[in-house]
């Protein structure tokens, strides 16, 4: 068996995935999350003791110095969409990865994985995408031979992005409002993500680089969204919201994600302040930049993978029969 790699943020939507493809791969995880007793359903992904689970905070020094111990490796997938509490932006974005950056390079951790995002720059209209950049550049300063990461969209079961369109779709029965629908993106299988973070801890070559990841299409934002509903079978008229009416709603969305730091029960909001300003510049792999490829990963497509979990918004569920989407949806 490999040595010991850290995952930060491995209870999350792509940290799982990524504990479960360095399992597959033969290293020993250790899995560092706030809740462990969230997580321990993580120890099914790999061979009996491959992977363990331990109590870590990343705006808790000591936590993440233990979480490191020994480790050969780390990768850091800590995130949120949405800021709730105390996990803002700048706590998972920025100070998280400066903190465990510095506790790696102290501790001689000798491989280290940003997991960052498209987008992410200093001039970006998003707070999401202007703390990614200082996280990346907190990285870069401490362990100049880290591998950063930028997917775009990620998509897979459990997603904060079909799994949205298609729950707002089931709650507008008639018109459904979309958000900077000419925005361009290309959708990135969480599972691509996590065998590239695997790939870039094992292969020596990737040391140092920045990796953008997306998919093998291009689609606008109007154009996924007819997707998800030719998927679940519920057309919709498209109408394209005014910025000022987008802005209210971001608002609404901004109180909801507020709130749930109190009730956690709440459903997600629908859309935030920040999650409209991310959406506003396109979110595509540069002309040039390293991707999926150069790690040795062909990139998943959309359209064999949004059936296998958007099923429950369909009329019927998994047995409802319905016309698989055609290239009319990108029309």
């Amino acid at each position: 068996m490999r040595g010991l790699v850290t995952v930060f943020g491995g209870s999350g939507f792509i940290g799982s995935q990524v504990v479960r493809a360095l399992a597959k791969q033969g290293w020993r995880v250790r899995v560092a999350v706030r809740r462990p007793w969230q997580a321990y359903r993580l120890r099914l992904l790999g061979d009996v003791g491959q992977i363990q689970i331990v109590q870590a905070n990343v705006r808790v020094p000591e936590t993440v110095e233990r979480a490191l111990e020994d480790a050969e490796g780390a990768v850091y997938a800590a995130g949120a969409s949405f800021e709730s509490g105390r996990q803002t932006f700048a706590a998972l974005r920025a100070e998280g990865p400066a903190m465990v950056a510095d506790a790696a390079r102290r501790l001689g951790v000798r491989k280290f994985v940003l997991i960052s995002g498209i987008g992410a720059a200093a001039d970006s209209p998003s707070k999401l995408a202007r703390t990614a950049a200082q996280g990346e550049a907190a990285v870069r300063a401490a362990l100049p031979g880290a591998v950063i990461l930028r997917p775009s969209v990620v998509f897979g079961p459990g997603d904060a992005f079909f799994d949205r369109i298609a729950r707002m779709a089931v709650m507008t029965p008639f018109a459904m409002p979309i958000f900077h629908g000419a925005t361009r993106l290309q959708p990135v299988c969480v599972s691509d993500v996590a065998r590239a973070a695997a790939a870039a801890i094992a292969e020596p070559s990737a040391e140092g680089r920045t990796f953008e990841l997306g998919g093998p299409s291009i689609y606008t934002m109007r154009e996924l969204t007819k997707l998800t509903l030719a998927e679940i079978g519920r057309p919709r008229a498209l109408v394209e919201l005014p910025g000022a009416l987008a802005s209210l709603i971001g608002v609404a969305g901004d109180l909801i994600a507020a709130l749930r730091a109190m009730a956690p029960i709440l459903m997600p909001p629908p859309m935030t302040s920040d999650q409209l300003a991310l959406l506003s510049v396109d979110n595509i792999v540069s002309e040039g930049a390293a991707g999926l490829g150069d790690l040795g990963i062909q990139p998943t497509a959309v359209e064999p993978i949004i059936p296998t979990y958007l099923y429950p918004y369909r009329k019927g569920g998994q047995y409802a029969d319905l016309e698989p989407p055609t290239e009319a949806v990108r029309a």
